[in-house]
């Protein structure tokens, strides 16, 4: 990015933020450019809400008292039977229910160009993403969202910036593990919060737009973005209405492009728009350009419990790489997407 480039951002950043004066809308301010993750300079307002973590810290409370207080009652009874098959109700049926969400993937690769996993590679899949689910379900996301927090040091001027966008019903703390591993690089990274939970999927642009701007006016250059899921819809569709240069690279990660047949049981609107080869992703692809998906490189597995067929998670155009039998969250914990990233910033 040029000089001038750089005070065009600049300059954008100081309108975006006169303008949210004018609205009234707090604008976050961090002179020592830290790592709290709701005090990102240079964008509107806050990245960063709260809802889904209280939202998904009183499901597991309320499971867990739920739990033992029945397991208390049938061992106060002399029913150690029932205390046991208390305690193991919630397990069980999240077992159970993952379990037809890899039965079904399975049979819908069968006719896909990715292939069905075999059966032994499906249930190490199931296995390991049962206890992945419990990891992000159970504590990153309801507990530990706010830390580790974003890194946008003072020096980040002239480095490469990333921008990482969850996926539906997820919030920043899907990326624990990858926070501190850019931080430890140096890299400027910053985070968002999908909200409203359950709104449309455009509804998200704004935080993404201020997000990549945030970093546009840190670092003086285009970020690359990596999202998850739905996160790569909504970074698509915020990248659809920009210049193919405003973003340096897109890596997705599971993301429904041509939407998934899961999305059929459910009936939040972002989730709608997700259904299998739906009006919203047909057009989604119509608005992008060859260029922003020559851009783009989508990872897709054959054993995505969520996004499937499996070549829903590519494009046409971008790099295409099949991560072979992986679960959809356990996806972001494979080497390979991190270990792309780490290369194009090194480029």
């Amino acid at each position: 990015m040029t000089g001038n480039d750089r005070q065009d951002a600049a300059g954008r950043a100081r309108l975006g933020d006169r303008a949210a004066a004018r609205r009234g809308e707090a604008v976050a301010t961090d002179p020592d450019r830290g790592l709290a993750p709701s005090a990102v300079p240079g964008h509107v307002g806050t990245l960063h809400g709260t809802r889904l973590a209280r939202m998904q810290a009183m499901l597991v409370l309320g499971l867990a008292a739920a739990t033992l207080a029945g397991a208390s009652a049938a061992a106060a009874s002399d029913r150690d039977g029932w205390a046991i098959a208390a305690l193991l109700a919630v397990p069980a049926l999240h077992a159970l229910l993952m379990a037809v969400e890899f039965a079904w993937t399975v049979r819908s690769n069968r006719g896909d160009p990715a292939g069905a996993p075999r059966l032994r590679h499906a249930v190490a899949a199931w296995w390991r993403e049962l206890l992945h689910a419990v990891r992000v379900f159970g504590l990153w996301q309801p507990f530990l969202s706010r830390s580790p927090g974003d890194h946008l040091p003072a020096d980040a001027n002239g480095r490469r910036g990333v921008l990482l966008v969850h996926g539906f019903v997820c919030n920043r703390g899907l990326w624990r593990h990858w926070l501190p591993q850019l931080a430890a690089r140096g890299v400027p990274c910053i985070t968002v919060d999908l909200e409203p939970v359950f709104g449309r999927i455009e509804s998200y642009a704004g935080r993404i737009d201020a997000a990549v701007r945030a970093l546009e006016t840190a670092t003086g250059r285009p970020p690359v973005i990596v999202a998850h899921s739905m996160g790569g819809l909504a970074a698509r569709h915020w990248w659809a209405a920009q210049p193919a240069a405003r973003l340096h690279q897109l890596i997705t990660i599971g993301s429904p492009h041509h939407g998934t047949r899961l999305a059929s049981l459910a009936h939040a609107p972002n989730a709608r728009q997700m259904r299998e080869r739906s009006d919203w992703t047909t057009a989604l692809l119509a608005r992008q350009t060859p260029a922003q998906h020559a851009r783009t490189t989508c990872f897709y597995a054959n054993a995505d419990n969520i996004v499937f067929p499996a070549s829903s998670a590519t494009l046409p155009g971008a790099d295409n790489r099949h991560l072979g039998a992986v679960g959809h969250l356990s996806m972001v914990e494979s080497p390979e997407p991190l270990a792309a990233l780490i290369t194009l910033l090194e480029d």
